[in-house]
Order: structure tokens, then sequence, then C-alpha cells
């Protein structure tokens, strides 16, 4: 999945800093660059002996968000799960100093395992997609039982609050991204749609899920894992940049939301989510919904059943800033990922979608509607 470098960066610089602080990997080095990686560029460095490490840098140039791109938080996190049984990768030296590439960056192992973009698994037998799927889900509970008091994280965020906190920074974070002009058109990028009322509907205290606090990983879903490359088993999780403490249903809402995209007539397939694959019978071995929240309830100790509604909702919310993000990361040339453009065009039929469903709660009569 590594490719032609599309953002340089100064090698030789690069080498004579793992020369005197990483003496593990072993120069001469070659570069490549992943295609993923929307907001943190992402290289796969290749040392002398053949071995085959990973980078992740913060983007150049000014940044519109300060709270994003922090790899030290990356590193942090992916260093403290080490001790525990969650699958990370190895973590090899955090360097904070902008004059050796440019921006901060981390080096981590490089997982020799599969990566799977479609989470219907397809070129898997049934058995092994309902495993997969499994594992994934048994990997999310796993990650949400760690103390992060324990585990030296207890100042890694907020221990409360959690949805009114991503409501005041979205809210910030949209009217920057939404005023940036695209370099060439000069058009800016716009606001999602609908934001100020969905807004005003998941700030009501009456209808917001009851109050938690674990570690999550921010964008917890399918290809943001690595599985082993025979087994249907999680070897690693990736991309920790939005890691924070927070509520655990953030997590299990991102990581099952092709059910609640499935069939959803948008117009356009959102990011592939619109998957008809997740219809109910349409896979063989895909479980259903229900199935994957027994699974977590199981394994978490907690059933995000009736809140799930709610958290879908706010988890399409949260998409759509996202894909604006990334739209305006595109209209200032700084989007490292591949597909940035593609991405971009979301930001509508996220809002649309989300909207829909903030509708169908406030029919309801304690906002508790099922999806």
């Amino acid at each position: 999945m590594a490719g032609p470098v599309r953002q340089p960066i100064d090698l030789a610089s690069l080498e004579r800093y793992i020369d005197s602080n990483v003496p593990q990997i072993k120069t001469p080095l070659e570069l490549k660059q992943f295609g993923f990686g929307q907001s943190n560029p992402t290289y796969q460095i290749t040392d002398a002996t053949g071995k085959k490490y990973v980078l992740r840098k913060k983007p150049p140039g000014k940044l519109l968000s300060k709270t994003a791109h922090q790899v030290d938080r990356e590193y942090r996190i992916i260093n403290a799960l080490g001790q525990t049984d969650v699958p990370v990768p190895k973590a090899y030296g955090l360097c904070e100093d902008d004059s050796v590439i440019g921006t901060a960056f981390y080096i981590m192992e490089f997982l020799d395992g599969r990566m799977i973009t479609d989470p219907q698994f397809p070129d898997v037998t049934p058995q092994e997609r309902t495993e997969m799927w499994r594992d994934a889900v048994r990997t999310l509970a796993k990650f949400h039982r760690v103390d992060f008091n324990k585990v030296g994280l207890g100042n890694f965020g907020r221990h409360g609050g959690f949805y009114d906190r991503q409501l005041k920074t979205f809210g910030t974070l949209q009217k920057a991204q939404a005023a940036t002009e695209d370099v060439d058109t000069k058009i800016p990028v716009g606001q999602i749609p609908h934001f100020d009322e969905v807004v005003d509907f998941f700030k009501q205290k009456s209808t917001q899920p009851k109050d938690r606090a674990t570690l999550i990983h921010g964008d917890y879903k399918i290809d943001n894992l690595v599985f082993h490359k025979t087994e249907p088993r999680v070897i690693g999780i990736l991309d920790w940049e939005m890691a924070t403490i927070g509520h655990p249903l953030s997590d299990f809402v991102n990581l099952t939301s092709p059910w609640a995209w499935a069939g959803q007539k948008t117009g356009s397939a959102v990011a592939d989510k619109s998957n008809e694959s997740f219809e109910p019978g349409r896979t063989p071995g895909l479980p259903t919904l229900d199935q994957v929240v027994q699974w977590y309830a199981q394994e978490s100790g907690y059933d995000p059943r009736s809140e799930l509604a709610w958290g879908t909702a706010f988890g399409g919310f949260r998409g759509g800033i996202i894909m604006q993000g990334i739209a305006a990361r595109y209209a200032r040339r700084q989007a490292s990922g591949t597909t940035a453009k593609q991405y971009a065009a979301q930001m509508g039929p996220y809002g649309e979608w989300t909207y829909g469903l903030v509708k169908k709660l406030k029919e309801s009569s304690e906002g508790k509607a099922k999806l």
C-alpha cells in the first residue's frame, strides 16, 4: 500500500536523528508514503537490514485546528497501551523538534498483516467474516476496559461531559472550516447542512446518554485495524490521532456505522457506507447489529442499546465535521490522503442524513427513537 512520496521530507536529516535516537533502526533508509492518512502524512521506512517501520508526522503549513494532528498524543497512548493486552504497534520514539523534518513525528512498528478497507470482509469465508467482526468488537471492548489511571493516562482527557465538549469543539471547528477558501477558486467550503438545528437538539440534556468515561480511540473502524495474515483476529489498532478520555458509545457507533447506513438512499455512496451488503441476510456470515451489540455488551460490561439511536445520529454529525475538515484541507491543498477530494464531497450527504435521524429522534416522546 506504500508508494511514491507525495510530501517530501529531508531524508538525510531523518537519518541523522535516527542514528542518534533510535539505534534499533539501521541507516541508510528507504522511504515510501502510504495512500491512507487523511490528516497526518504516514510513511513506510525500510532500514538497511530490510526491516520496515512506520513514521507519522504532522502536516506542513498553518493548521486549522490546534487540537487535531497531535502526533505526540498518538505516540503517548500507543506507548501506554503497550503494557496492556490491547493490540497496538510498538512505539520507538517521538520527535517534537520541527527542525528535523519540518514537523513533529513519531516512529512505530510496521505490522505485517491485512488491512481491510471494506467492512463486509470480501474474499473470506462466511465463518471467517463472522470471526473477524467478532474480534473487532472484542478488541474494542478490551480497549474500553483499560483503566486509564493504571496505564498513566489519567490526564489524557477530562473525565466527564464528553458530548458537551464535543459540541463546543465542533462548533468552533465548523466555523473555521466553513470559512476556508479554495486556493484556486476562492470559493469557501461552506456550512454543513442544518448544522445549527442539529446542534440545538444534541445540547438537550434530557436526551443525552448517561455520562461515562473510558479511553476512546476516536475513529475505531475496520480500516483502522490490522488483521493477522491468515487468522481472523486483530493484531493492531492504528490511527490514534483523535484518542482521548470520552464516552465509549462514540467508538461503538463509529464501528457499527455500516449497519446504520445500509440501504440509505442519499444520492451518494457516503464513503462506501451505504453498502447494501449490510442489509439483513444479504451477506453470509455478516453478523446483525443486534449480535454486535450483544458481543460488545458481554465483553465490555456496557450495553449501549438504549442510547444507540442518539449516538448514531451524533456519529453522523461528527462525520460531517470530519468530511468538512478534509474539504478544508483539500481547499488549502494540505490534504495528504489520495482520496481527499472524494471524501470532501461527502460533507453535504452526511449533514442531510444526520438531520433525518435528528428529526426522527425529535418525533419520539423521549428522544429515544429506534433506528
